[in-house]
């Protein structure tokens, strides 16, 4: 975000949740959505045990290695917890103090009932039987506008053809994803991931799609974004002090353009 707002690059790549606190901030070019990739949080919760028929009331009295505080995952899982009438701290024991590189080993290492992972994490603990997944916390917590592409309102202004052959070409990346078979998708991905096996990379990809967590279009619907400020707002309300209006912090025009 901070080499976009500082003219370093162009285009950046983050969770909405940035574009929502710097409206706040009263910033004058402030950043705007033009596309999303990912429409849903895509860690999933990892137990001790396999558990066919698991239910979120499992974890009352446990303990779960969550992400960092204040982060869009770990503010997710404690709303899903919510959800389902578990409150963090009285029903259930979080940990939040371990980096977030450290905490599949912490559960390795028999720390916690629960630990919150991210693919291929996920997928390596389950193959070496140290862990079972229970769940997927983006599921359970509903569509979002997870990650998404942005650029300042005067670059977009300044360079909407820019913008849209970008859009396209992201479109058309996810249009390929959604045609092609999980054993495709992870030949063409696994120079990304050294050390990593094709088994486990298909079954990250066959996780994903299965809890839609890629979006089919780079088009933003204003109730997932909406869902997105509650799960904020549930974890502290003053992240978000005012709701930043939807037209005024996405622009979906371009989006709309390369789906004709």
């Amino acid at each position: 975000m901070q080499q976009v707002l500082s003219g370093s690059c162009d285009i950046g790549f983050c969770g909405p949740e940035q574009t929502i606190y710097i409206y706040n901030q009263k910033r004058e070019d402030f950043p705007v959505i033009f596309a999303q990739l990912t429409s849903t949080d895509g860690s999933f919760l990892v137990g001790r045990n396999k558990e066919e028929d698991f239910k979120w009331e499992s974890v009352k009295g446990k303990t779960i290695i969550g992400g960092r505080p204040g982060g869009v995952p770990e503010m997710t899982l404690e709303y899903v917890l919510k959800n389902h009438g578990i409150q963090p701290g009285r029903d259930v024991n979080i940990i939040t103090n371990l980096a977030y590189t450290a905490t599949a080993g912490a559960f390795k290492a028999s720390t916690g009932d629960y630990v919150a992972l991210f693919e291929p994490t996920a997928s390596m603990l389950q193959k070496d039987k140290n862990g079972y997944i229970a769940a997927s916390i983006g599921k359970s917590a509903g569509n979002i506008p997870y990650t998404c592409y942005f650029a300042t309102k005067s670059y977009i202004s300044k360079n909407p053809e820019i913008i849209q052959r970008f859009t396209k070409a992201i479109y058309e990346g996810q249009m390929w994803v959604k045609e092609h078979s999980d054993e495709e998708v992870a030949q063409s991905i696994k120079s990304f991931f050294p050390g990593t096996s094709e088994d486990i990379l298909k079954s990250v990809v066959k996780n994903y799609r299965d809890i839609d967590a890629y979006a089919d279009t780079p088009v933003i619907q204003e109730e997932d974004l909406n869902r997105l400020m509650d799960i904020i707002q549930s974890y502290k309300a003053d992240l978000i002090p005012e709701r930043p209006p939807f037209n005024k912090i996405v622009n979906n025009s371009f989006a709309k353009e390369a789906i004709k």
